[in-house]
């Protein structure tokens, strides 16, 4: 249905601005390795397949071969040169913002990735968690097995502990996530969450740290369908529980 269309020209401009970018962006060599790569794979004619380029910078080649893409082709581009290993594990605040813009805006285009772990929720979750570092760091860990189709159950206690740390920063103590779950439910009525909802989340809550027990302590075989569900629900709890906490500041 979107094979034909494309993303608009100033989105594109946008994400070849900050992904060229001349300091913290890719090279100009691996522009050109990378969309030609791509351009093999898709039987693609590029404008600018050779290095030097004749135009006035690698922004402007970089701008001018992702147009010759498709939209779903420029989606898939666009997001895997985000995580282009040049960029090592340093985070990038233009690089978050271009990732969340382009799973927000356009993920109609998604494709077969909008089949996987929910692309919005989980660029939203770390756009949240950027002041939580050690959480957001193993969320990061969590979502690069599952991104390499590592299903067992050290992805799970990946993503444990991220919402285990992320509850003793939040609530201000170093509880293990089973002894959290009173705590929780007060945190959440004390910020004006109902007593259902509050109610809700704690029994939830209680559910995950079960089934984690589970299939992390007792090393049981995880069962690779239930991995999607587990990862969007710790996406959902880290989210709800960092917007709480920044009504107080």
């Amino acid at each position: 249905m979107f094979e034909d269309e494309k993303i608009p020209p100033t989105f594109i401009r946008y994400a070849a601005d900050i992904l060229g970018d001349t300091h913290r962006g890719l090279s100009a060599n691996e522009i050109v390795k990378e969309t030609t790569a791509y351009a093999v794979e898709f039987d693609i004619d590029l404008p600018h397949p050779t290095y030097p380029f004749d135009v006035p910078s690698k922004r402007a080649a970089f701008y001018d071969n992702l147009m010759a893409f498709t939209g779903p082709q420029q989606y898939r581009i666009i997001s895997e040169l985000c995580r282009h290993r040049s960029f090592g594990f340093k985070r990038s605040k233009s690089r978050d913002e271009l990732k969340l813009r382009l799973a927000t805006r356009y993920a109609q285009f998604a494709g077969d990735e909008s089949a996987k772990v929910n692309e919005t929720l989980i660029e939203e979750t770390r756009h949240w968690l950027d002041g939580y570092p050690e959480s957001l760091s193993l969320y990061n860990g969590a979502l690069e097995k599952y991104g390499h189709g590592v299903f067992h159950r050290n992805l799970l206690d990946d993503l444990r502990l991220a919402l285990e740390k992320l509850l003793r920063d939040v609530l201000g103590n170093s509880k293990s996530l089973e002894n959290q779950l009173g705590f929780l439910g007060s945190y959440i009525k004390e910020r004006g969450g109902s007593k259902e909802l509050a109610n809700m989340f704690q029994k939830l809550v209680e559910y995950y740290a079960g089934y984690q027990n589970t299939y992390v302590k007792h090393n049981d075989a995880v069962i690779e369908e239930e991995i999607e569900f587990i990862f969007e629900i710790t996406s959902s709890f880290m989210k709800h529980l960092v917007r709480l906490s920044a009504e107080d500041e």
